[in-house]
């Protein structure tokens, strides 16, 4: 047990390469970066953006809805 214990050890205190900023946990952060990225790049469904535009007005001073 104390030889797992050890190279579990000997693993984290690795050098990260230099042109890896994350280390061993390199390609945990890739993965999340590629999902990061295909969620914002979805469109937002036309229903929420509805109650979005909706919120706006609500939100906004009836002067400015007004156009003055």
């Amino acid at each position: 047990m104390k030889s797992n214990t050890l190279a579990a050890d000997e693993g984290r205190n690795q050098p990260a390469k230099k042109g890896d900023p994350l280390g061993p946990n390199s390609e945990i952060g890739r993965k999340l970066k590629q999902y990061y990225d295909d969620l914002v790049s979805e469109e937002v469904p036309d229903r929420f953006a509805d109650l979005l535009r909706q919120l706006d007005e609500r939100s906004q001073p009836q002067s400015a809805r007004d156009g003055e």
